[in-house]
């Protein structure tokens, strides 16, 4: 069996119009923190999984955590295909500087 390193992205859109809806936000966020995920960008976190049985795992675990009223989507793409991703920006921002090896178009 071949394994090979895999990134599984979560996007997600959660309601924030209620008090609970915030809380709901905060705890989702928090628990994707305390399960190993980064932020890529505002409602875009990724892991590092060794292979996508391995990412089945935090699968469960999402759906565990997903509140009522949210909408998460989860894909998983090979570490050359994340590699591959270009990031397009207006002008060069704090984020950009600390992304390393990853191409950037300025436009």
């Amino acid at each position: 069996m071949r394994y090979q390193q895999m990134r599984v992205l979560c996007m997600f859109d959660l309601p924030m119009e209620t008090k609970e809806d915030q809380r709901s936000y905060r705890l989702f966020r928090k628990e994707l923190l305390a399960n190993g995920f980064v932020m890529l960008q505002y409602s875009i976190y990724y892991r590092i999984v060794p292979n996508r049985p391995a990412g089945k795992k935090y699968e469960s675990i999402l759906k565990r955590m997903i509140p009522k009223n949210g909408e998460v989507r989860l894909l998983y793409v090979s570490e050359k295909q994340f590699e591959e991703m270009q990031l397009l920006v207006g002008m060069k921002g704090h984020q950009e500087e600390t992304i390393k090896n990853q191409k950037l178009v300025v436009i």
